[in-house]
């Protein structure tokens, strides 16, 4: 697809795709107040709810965690999804067509969601005829083919199993009833193009519904059941405008909960492997489509199991911080091996713990359930080793170690994959593991051929456990992972604001110190509330906050423009949008945490007095630390040295005074 989606269309998904509807279908939520929502954060195991939602600002918050954002963002991150995806997923959603910049600043009005939707609604009514035939009596085969391999209805059913009827036209012929034309069925892949005339691609074959992480099918795979049936074993919907095979994982929609929870994906080479793992008990199980596992598939995995020095990373007993585990299962034949030397080569563009699971037989996940049970399954899993490890005793295995020669060559052999392990803490003690592994007592003499097989370049390509040059370091470059998750409101001290961007952390204060409560109930107000705040906000001065995180909010929002651009903005989630963009990077993490945090008050009929109380008491305590100011600036004042100077902070006293006093009055 050309071009970036225009930024106005963006801002319309965010406005339209109402946050409590996409939040509320993974989360349950329950009112927390008028105009805000809370349940269980679906980012961190929690018992008590801290993880809430403002409908009305279009933005959400967890105060266990830290995690905030708005629609797009929670998409992101709970379906792990790219910005683009998501918003084309959220503008599908609401019927919104996205007009995209070409080069040089024209646009073009994309054919999605529009054409996009349309082929998705086409796969959806396949789905569900595929589903029907499987229990029509010509579909006997496929029947047999389930019930062979440990399969019943229900797990037909759990997986959308079905079965393509062995005629030409059976799904066509349905698909037109639907009111599909024949390019948006030819587009789709479900039909394909003859000398004849258009027919149905799948025929006489079992097929599963290749989902979205979204859970919208895209694609379908088949497995062929009749002998006279000429095509592959396997065949799978061609490329087309929502299917690409190297993008698509079979399972995710199913897995990526348990790949969040757990930090770990378990990749198998078949669709009956899936069923099988997930039936066992393996619900992170996923599979590729007609392809082998590649640096897409590994985007996709990072962004569902997390990487390393990331939120949510695996903290082993060194201390070294690292991603969640992929784990790959091959057939332990030859093929099998040589799959996992592939996968050896994507471990490089992810920093995930990488695993092998092989079966000593030889059995794919599905046989060794039939076989042996699911214990024998999860026990595969259990029982995995890592990737490293895997590929280098792979490598050893075709030399004679018994013989001098045969050490030589296998160290020739093995040297440059331990010298393609970018992490420089993990190739040192595999150069040590090798040394054993050969029965060579000279560690010196491993160290000195992984050295020599090192690739020589301009540049330094060595990286540490986070998969980042330079070692273990966190999102901003500095040793170590640690973000500084925020802590839970009224936290006993003050806390960092995590700032993946930026290059300091902003340090919120103490929620028991009654100014800064103040000046941070302020800025809850004037995010959420700006309608009802008082014009008095816009006459603070810059330095009217003491606490530099709350002055930092306070400096965007007189960047956005003030009470006068909040009441010109259309809506709240607008307003709250304008902060986010004049936000330097440490701060955007504290204002959708004001924009979202529950006030203390919220009764309609007591809400504006509320508000105006409390703008107007930190109006008050600027007023009182100016006087401080003033008074002690007399006080050091020589009057008759400079009578002038001394009279004019006088009456800039008086005056300060006078306003306080009529504040006061009127509050």
């Amino acid at each position: 697809m050309a071009g970036r989606i225009r930024q106005d269309d963006v801002e319309a998904v965010r406005e339209r795709a109402r946050i409590e509807e996409i939040v509320g279908a993974r989360v349950q939520l329950r009112t927390a107040g008028i105009g805000s929502l809370k349940g269980l954060c679906p980012f961190h195991d929690e018992r008590s709810p801290s993880f809430h939602v403002r409908p009305q600002v279009g933005r959400y918050h967890c105060f266990g965690c830290g995690e905030g954002g708005d629609v797009i963002e929670f998409v992101m991150k709970t379906d792990g999804l790219g910005f683009v995806e998501a918003v084309e997923y959220l503008a599908g959603r609401v019927g919104l067509q996205l007009r995209y910049e070409e080069g040089g600043g024209t646009t073009r009005t994309g054919d999605e969601p529009g054409r996009r939707r349309r082929l998705v609604e086409a796969h959806a009514v396949a789905e569900a005829f595929y589903r029907e035939q499987l229990a029509a009596p010509g579909a006997t085969a496929g029947r047999r083919f389930l019930a062979e391999r440990g399969f019943d209805r229900a797990a037909a059913e759990q997986f959308g199993v079905g079965f393509a009827p062995q005629g030409w036209d059976g799904l066509l012929s349905h698909l037109r009833g639907r009111g599909f034309t024949e390019p948006e069925l030819l587009a789709s892949g479900l039909v394909s193009q003859g000398q004849r005339g258009v027919y149905d691609r799948f025929r006489g074959r079992l097929v599963w519904p290749i989902r979205e992480v979204t859970g919208e099918t895209i694609g379908f795979g088949a497995r062929r059941l009749f002998d006279e049936d000429n095509g592959p074993k396997y065949l799978n919907t061609p490329e087309t405008p929502i299917y690409r095979k190297s993008q698509v994982l079979y399972g995710l929609d199913l897995a990526k909960r348990d790949m969040q929870k757990e930090r770990r994906v378990v990749v198998v080479e078949g669709y009956t492997d899936v069923m099988a793992m997930h039936l066992s008990g393996v619900g992170t199980a996923v599979a590729t489509c007609g392809t082998a596992f590649g640096s897409d598939h590994a985007r996709i995995v990072r962004r569902l199991v997390g990487d390393a020095g990331g939120a949510g990373g695996v903290q082993l007993a060194s201390g070294t911080s690292v991603g969640g585990e992929v784990i790959f299962t091959f057939d332990g034949d030859a093929a099998g091996q040589k799959a996992a030397m592939r996968a050896f080569g994507e471990d490089q563009s992810f920093s995930a713990q990488t695993f092998v699971a092989v079966e000593p037989t030889g059995m794919d996940p599905c046989e060794l359930r039939q076989a042996k049970g699911p214990d024998a399954v999860r026990a595969l899993v259990a029982g995995r080793q890592p990737l490293f490890e895997f590929v280098i005793r792979t490598t050893l295995a075709g030399f004679d170690l018994g013989t001098a020669e045969g050490r030589v060559g296998a160290l020739r052999a093995a040297a440059p994959v331990v010298a393609g392990i970018r992490d420089t803490a993990l190739r040192p003690e595999y150069s040590r593991l090798l040394a054993g592994w050969l029965g060579i007592e000279d560690l010196d003499t491993v160290r000195r051929a992984v050295s020599a097989a090192r690739p020589r370049t301009g540049g330094h390509d060595d990286r540490g456990a986070s998969g980042r040059p330079g070692g273990d370091r966190g999102p901003n470059g500095r040793p170590g992972g640690d973000r500084g998750r925020p802590g839970r409101p009224g936290a006993d001290a003050g806390r960092e604001v995590p700032a993946q961007d930026a290059p300091a952390r902003l340090v919120v204060p103490d929620r028991r110190d009654p100014v800064a409560q103040v000046e941070r109930t302020t800025l809850e107000v004037v995010l959420q509330q700006p309608a009802l705040v008082p014009a008095e906000f816009d006459d603070l001065a810059a330095d009217a906050f003491a606490a530099p995180a709350y002055r930092a909010v306070h400096e965007a929002v007189r960047a956005a423009g003030g009470l006068v651009a909040a009441r010109a903005t259309d809506s709240a989630t607008a307003w709250v949008g304008q902060v986010l963009e004049q936000a330097a990077a440490p701060v955007r993490s504290l204002v959708t945490e004001l924009a979202v945090a529950p006030l203390p008050e919220d009764r309609p009929e007591v809400l504006p007095a509320y508000v105006r109380d409390v703008v107007l008491r930190l109006v008050e305590v600027g007023y009182t630390r100016r006087i401080a100011d003033l008074r002690g600036r007399l006080q050091r004042m020589d009057a008759a040295a400079d009578p002038a100077a001394y009279q004019a902070a006088f009456a800039e006293l008086i005056a300060l005074e006078s306003a306080r006093r009529t504040l006061r009055e009127s509050a």
